[in-house]
């Protein structure tokens, strides 16, 4: 059964959120340490001070009320998700999937204009937002997948491209394998290439495979921490806002684009979503979850390549695993394109997908 949801977050909760930021514990900070240490404290005070005394929930509340909201319940999971219907009946349907530490909420300035042409379906991933936190074991990308594919199918969706970045793409590749009779079309904005010796490739992408290195050498602690132990990590994010603020907007510093920052009133929703429905352990979970990978698309895939993104794909390694049928890059934009660059986001997207319709 499919029903109507609405956001309407109770006020003892805003209320709880504000009195904990007005008691927090700050910790001291070295003289001049920059992000040398972490993230910096005066722009985690100044962040915190805002959520307090000037974001207002209500506000974006009211605003994410205007798209029509549903819930279902599948595989024993309850799952949130937007559904928009193209003025044109016969349009062709997307499942958009954000990632982690994203939410549905990366998809709102692409909403408009990809709905001129497609039908919009934009689920939050069990453990996130309003799906709720999971109860058991096994919610990894292919699980999602399959729910994505049974959602498809309740919605009356019998021919649908996927599309996502982060743990979307990954969700969105699964789908193309899992159903593949359903899928016309897959397109990711974030697609990791690892170093290949039997491949030659160019000097510019030696470069972006020496980032990929010095990942693969250094693993970042956010990434290890929910991949080993997110339940431990899940205790202080889900009862300190200042610490699951800091947890989540160094990430929005590191992986956007300077040229195209997210508004601090953008990621503060983000993050209150987090807060609000306290799924900071169940969303990290993910990250264990998934460690087992999924099986090759059976798609041919679209990738989309931003200058700013965490690492940026090689397409003569990605050509190994897929036959890529649309690839662009673009000089702007980060991990987050959809609320960085979403202007060049939904014309890609559009530009692979109406090939398809």
């Amino acid at each position: 059964m499919i029903e109507p949801f609405r956001i309407d977050i109770p006020q003892a909760d805003l209320d709880d959120l504000n009195d904990r930021l007005a008691r927090t514990r700050w910790p001291n900070e070295i003289a001049d340490a920059g992000t040398d240490y972490g993230f910096p404290l005066a722009r985690l005070r100044a962040l915190a001070e805002y959520w307090r005394t000037g974001y207002d929930w209500r506000e974006h509340e009211a605003r994410l009320n205007e798209l029509p909201h549903f819930i279902t319940e599948i595989d024993g999971q309850s799952i949130h998700f937007v559904h928009v219907r193209s003025a044109k009946t016969d349009a062709l349907a997307l499942v958009l999937t954000h990632g982690w530490p994203g939410s549905f909420l990366e998809f709102l300035e692409v909403i408009e204009p990809l709905a001129r042409d497609f039908h919009l379906v934009i689920p939050s991933i069990p453990g996130f937002g309003f799906s709720g936190p999971t109860h058991e074991r096994g919610w990894d990308v292919n699980r999602v997948a399959r729910a994505w594919a049974e959602l498809m199918r309740r919605l009356g969706y019998e021919r649908y491209g996927a599309q996502g970045g982060d743990f979307g793409s990954g969700i969105s590749t699964a789908l193309g394998a899992i159903a593949p009779e359903h899928v016309v079309g897959v397109h990711v904005n974030y697609l990791p290439t690892r170093p290949d010796p039997e491949v030659v490739v160019s000097e510019s992408d030696e470069a972006r495979l020496d980032k990929v290195r010095q990942l693969m050498a250094n693993r970042p602690p956010y990434q290890a921490l929910q991949a080993l132990t997110p339940q431990t990590i899940g205790y202080a994010l889900t009862d300190s806002p200042v610490g699951q603020l800091a947890w989540i907007a160094e990430r929005f510093a590191q992986w956007t684009d300077p040229r195209t920052p997210v508004s601090d009133d953008r990621m503060l929703t983000d993050i209150s979503l987090y807060w609000l429905t306290a799924t900071a352990a169940s969303s990290a979970r993910l990250t264990r979850e998934t460690a087992r990978g999924s099986a090759p698309c059976r798609v041919p895939p679209g990738v989309a390549v931003f200058a700013h993104d965490i690492t940026q794909s090689v397409r003569p390694l990605a050509e190994r695993l897929y036959t890529i049928e649309h690839w662009s890059e673009f000089d702007r934009g980060g991990h987050f394109a959809a609320m960085e660059v979403p202007d060049l986001l939904a014309e890609d997207i559009r530009a692979f997908f109406l090939k398809r319709s």
